[in-house]
């Protein structure tokens, strides 16, 4: 983010017509930052911009989107969010960022705190090849998953079984080599990441 350029779209909110259409934009790249923003919502937020494309209003909202990430998920004090912008940054757009986000802080770190509950984590994963059956030898990949329950502390096993040709194993088996290799170097929740 410190990068001149990354901070170049933000002017562009000085088009919305109000504080309340600011703070829309803000909740609703929230609402959506699992999925990204259907096509109704960016209708709604290009006109409430005054924008005629999707070109001027991508940089905008993936810039938002990063420093909503920045205000939740990297432990940012509510009193510090200001020092996220940089000079060049506009006064009235600093102190009306820093106030809406400073508004949602707790309540977006509250809904990060209910994803993570409710998604199991991925204690461990297994694989080995057999043959589907007797009659037809190909390969079948067998993977095993351990996942842990936040909610209930309980452990379950998945199995997932699919069928490979073998002009494919190898790539299989390099992409679960460099999967466990990720998981490894992981201890917390694997955590989806906002699209822009």
């Amino acid at each position: 983010m410190e990068n001149h350029a990354f901070w170049d779209h933000l002017p562009l909110l000085v088009r919305a017509n109000s504080k309340d259409s600011v703070e829309y934009i803000l909740q609703a790249l929230w609402r959506t930052r699992t999925t990204g923003l259907d096509t109704a919502d960016r209708g709604i937020i290009r006109d409430k911009l005054q924008l005629q494309n999707d070109a001027e209003l991508d940089p905008l909202l993936v810039c938002l989107r990063m420093l909503i990430r920045k205000c939740v998920y990297e432990n940012t004090n509510k009193e510090d969010i200001h020092k996220l912008f940089p000079s060049e940054v506009l006064p009235e757009l600093q102190r009306l960022l820093t106030l809406l986000l400073q508004k949602f802080q707790r309540e977006w770190r509250e809904d990060v705190l209910k994803d993570q509950a409710a998604l199991p984590r991925l204690k461990a994963m297994t694989w080995n090849m057999s043959t589907s059956n007797t009659e037809t030898p190909d390969p079948v990949a067998v993977i095993n998953l351990r996942l842990q329950n936040d909610v209930k502390f309980r452990y379950d096993d998945s199995e997932v079984k699919f069928q490979l040709e073998r002009d494919t194993l190898d790539t299989m088996l390099r992409s679960m080599h460099s999967i466990a290799e990720q998981l490894s170097e992981t201890d917390g929740p694997l955590n989806g990441q906002m699209p822009p």
